[in-house]
């Protein structure tokens, strides 16, 4: 049966609730294994340390980093 697009948002929504989420910044990986709303916050938190280059991304390519 083909994937409906109610069944691609609620797959987006509950990709957003595991911990497959990393911040990232210029110099390092800062914080991993994250819900999306986690990374959220701690990227708040780097950003009020004025840490350079915040990103979210997966965990998968702030695994990269270091390659």
């Amino acid at each position: 049966m083909p994937e409906t697009r109610q069944d691609s948002e609620m797959t987006g929504v509950s990709e957003l609730a595991e911990a497959r989420w990393s911040v990232i910044s210029f110099e390092k990986c800062e914080a991993a294994g994250l819900t999306y709303e986690q990374a959220i916050k701690i990227r708040e938190e780097f950003e009020r340390q004025t840490v350079a280059g915040l990103s979210i991304v997966t965990n998968e390519a702030a695994a990269r980093l270091g390659s």
